[in-house]
């Protein structure tokens, strides 16, 4: 399988590192990571359940995640989904891994 395009590939790991860092305000919540590859795109998910009230901000993290996917070409959403908080990415890999 080719690897990743680096911009793609440190965006990725970026994305994650900063969902997890939020992740940490939902003190005993469980959080799911998943990335796999899709047509020519690397998408990125990460969830985890609620256990308090949050609003649905633009903070720091979200702003920085959101520019680091559209430097890419990529897309980002973030909030809620059921009873937790998703961060989605959806980025190009150009090909690579088709």
């Amino acid at each position: 399988m080719p690897a990743l395009p680096v911009a793609v590939d440190l965006a990725a790991y970026r994305i994650v590192q900063e969902a997890l860092t939020n992740a940490k305000h939902a003190a005993g919540s469980r959080t799911c990571v998943a990335v796999h590859r899709r047509d020519a795109e690397l998408v990125v998910e990460v969830v985890n359940e609620l256990t308090a009230p949050v609003t649905d901000g633009e903070g720091t993290g979200l702003v920085s995640m959101r520019e680091r996917a559209h430097a890419t070409g990529g897309t980002l959403s973030a909030g809620r989904c059921g009873s937790g908080w998703r961060v989605r990415a959806v980025l190009p890999t150009g090909g690579a891994g088709t």
